[in-house]
């Protein structure tokens, strides 16, 4: 059996802030600072795009991945669902209609945690 790809998707879809902070931004962050992974991709998908768009302390920790090189997505449905694709945008998200890209990474080999 062929090796995974060093590549890490991980799904959120939480609008709850203490999961984000706590278990999502946390590993997600330390995913790509420890090397644990050589990609890491966070997607923000359904009710995180409303949170992530209403919370400075949130943003802060975006900021910090983007920063350390983590790739950031997020579904242009579920954000214009929520009116905020425009502030996911000015916070250097890559706001795209998800549905088909997340289909690929389930089809590849890439990593997709859901959380």
């Amino acid at each position: 059996m062929a090796a995974k790809e060093d590549s890490l998707i991980v799904l959120w879809t939480s609008g709850d802030p203490e999961v984000a902070l706590k278990m999502v931004f946390m590993y997600t962050l330390n995913c790509k600072l420890q090397g644990w992974w050589n990609e890491v991709t966070l997607i923000v998908w359904g009710p995180s795009a409303k949170t992530l768009s209403e919370n400075p302390q949130l943003q802060r920790v975006i900021q910090k991945m983007k920063d350390a090189g983590v790739i950031l997505e997020a579904c242009k449905a579920c954000a214009d669902l929520y009116h905020v694709s425009p502030k996911l945008k000015e916070l250097g998200i890559d706001v795209k209609y998800m549905g088909q890209p997340l289909t690929d990474y389930l089809k590849s080999d890439k990593v997709v945690l859901s959380l």
